[in-house]
């Protein structure tokens, strides 16, 4: 899946890579942050996500606006400035307060205008590289392999978040509890209740915190606060790494940073090979897959949010046995390795090549085992910590699906992208699904915030099961529907087409939040089958247009 690709590709990958490990590091513990420091209802809360996520994904539009006619070179440079500056504002720890919010507002939008210039504008760089004819059978592999190292760097994300916390917490002397935080909030606005004070006094002691309970409440918030904070810093430091990466290695893309250079939709002569007609039927069926992803975006982005809140309250807070691996980041990089290891090993023409990934494998599997067995027999988890299953999967997932879709091409029989787009969302609802059925017999979240605890807490099986379906979905839908766009749009509008995927996005990631709100006084498994019931209904849309489409974009 390696072989033959340009250079450009990996160049522009690794850049992205770093951009990536930050962003999902401050998304990992974004919420979490919201609530811990400002004392945010879940309403309130999914407000703010939804609507950051939601810029963060319109951004592009602009963003590609601007870069077809500036050239897509200068607008990533200036995406790299202006996320930097963002993410830096981000990391001071200002105390809670009028300052305090403005520094975040500002932070945020600082951080979706830096990504909208920066994220749309480089995967249409990708697609630019696949204009060459000798590289063109290759770009839905290429963009399979830049979708996997975007997920490497958001693997590693929630452990490297995790870590920070963990480091500022102990020098503060606290130790991380996700109960503490809103009963806390309780208390000092003299809302908590009785059943909820007694928790409070017990979580109180196993901090061994001498002072009286205001004075625990404060500190604790406070403490908690700048270790998220701290945690944002992160994402500067991998933002230094990735403008490294994408100006020392420029001369491997430079012949796809700006539209002058890429004329293949032009004949001899200089006119389009495209109609007005071919070109407005072309930008009509990108239109109606963007509109139908828009629920698929609603549905995936959950994980930040409702998701993060479920594996906050209730699933077990640790495992034993053989689930202390898939805890492990030390394990599951080391599956990572020698999945690709033993790739490599059944791929190679020569000896030499098999016996070097032979070794690479062995190596890696003892390092599977050493995680393992370095762990503590219980392990506690945080509940960012979940957002890793999903990076994980689609890294060591994507080269199962090329393969799968290598052999369909081979007999003529592979899906269209609008058809894997559509099988993506009936995926998708089988995950809610998974996640449905272990909630049943929850208490309600509204009836959490009487006693800051639930009444029961299920494996944490459920919800790396959903992360396992759910990232089957989006290796269906979000590189090939990336991949779709790049070949499929008309060159002079390709960077527009490109914002209008995100754009379609933004608005999916802002509809988070309205999933959000519900988030309250329903059954828990309630709320995950209104996003069952519109994958569905998104899947019967796209199928009920495929044939459209599929003439459009022949």
């Amino acid at each position: 899946m390696f072989k033959n690709q340009p250079k450009g590709l990996f160049t522009l990958a690794l850049a992205n890579t770093g951009e990536r490990f930050g962003y999902y590091t401050m998304i990992a513990i974004f919420v979490l942050f919201l609530q811990a420091k400002f004392g945010f209802s879940e309403g309130y809360t999914s407000t703010i996500y939804g609507v950051f996520l939601g810029m963060v994904y319109f951004m592009p539009l602009l963003g590609g606006l601007l870069a077809d006619r500036m050239g897509y070179g200068k607008i990533v440079t200036l995406g790299f400035i202006v996320m930097f500056i963002g993410y830096l504002l981000l990391t001071i720890p200002i105390k809670t307060g009028m300052v305090s919010l403005i520094f975040m507002f500002g932070a945020l939008l600082l951080i979706s205008i830096g990504t909208g210039f920066f994220k749309g504008n480089l995967q249409v760089m990708v697609g630019n590289l696949y204009d060459d004819p000798k590289y063109a059978d290759k770009r839905d592999t290429a963009f399979s392999i830049f979708y996997m190292a975007i997920n490497m760097g958001a693997f590693f994300a929630p452990t490297a978040a995790t870590k920070v916390v963990e480091y500022f917490m102990t020098k503060a002397s606290f130790t991380y509890n996700a109960a503490i935080p809103a009963l806390a909030h309780q208390f000092i606005n003299k809302s908590i209740t009785i059943q909820g004070m007694e928790n409070l006094a017990v979580l109180k002691a196993e901090q061994n915190y001498s002072g009286d309970m205001l004075s625990f409440c404060s500190s604790y918030i406070e403490k908690l606060s700048d270790s998220y904070s701290y945690s944002f810093g992160v994402a500067c430091i991998s933002l230094i790494f990735s403008m490294a990466i994408y100006y020392f290695f420029r001369g491997t893309y430079k012949n796809s940073e700006n539209y002058s250079i890429h004329r293949s939709e032009v004949d001899d002569s200089g006119k389009d090979i495209f109609t007005p007609a071919q070109t407005k039927k072309r930008i009509t069926a990108l239109l109606l897959v963007f509109a139908v992803v828009i629920f698929f975006w609603m549905s995936f982005n959950q994980n930040g949010l409702t998701m993060t809140f479920f594996a906050r309250d209730y699933i077990a807070h640790s495992v034993t046995g053989f689930n202390r691996l898939l805890f492990s980041v030390i394990s599951l990089s080391g599956i990572i390795v020698a999945v690709y290891s033993l790739i490599s090993l059944f791929q190679s023409k020569h000896v030499k090549g098999k016996m070097i990934s032979a070794i690479i494998a062995a190596v890696a599997i003892a390092i599977v085992f050493y995680g393992y067995y370095a762990t503590e027999d219980i392990v506690d988890i945080t509940p960012q910590i979940f957002q890793q299953f999903n990076p994980f999967f689609v890294v060591v997932l994507t080269p199962l699906l090329l393969w799968v879709f290598s052999i369909l091409a081979k007999r003529g029989k592979e899906p269209s992208a609008p058809r894997k787009i559509g099988y993506g969302m009936i995926v998708a609802a089988f995950a809610f699904l998974i996640l449905a059925i272990g909630s049943i017999g929850l208490i309600t979240p509204d009836e959490i915030k009487l006693t800051g605890v639930s009444n029961r807490l299920v494996s944490p099986d459920w919800m790396i099961s959903t992360y396992l379906v759910l990232t089957f979905a989006e290796l269906l839908l979000s590189p090939m529907g990336i991949s779709f766009v790049s070949k499929v749009a008309p060159q002079k509008y390709k960077g527009a087409m490109m914002g209008c995927w995100f754009a379609a996005t933004a608005v999916g990631n802002y509809l988070v939040s309205v999933v959000g709100y519900l988030w309250g006084g329903l059954p828990v498994w309630a709320v995950w089958s209104v996003l069952i019931t519109c994958c569905l209904i998104s899947a019967a849309i796209i199928f009920s247009l495929m044939r459209r489409i599929e003439v459009a974009t022949k």
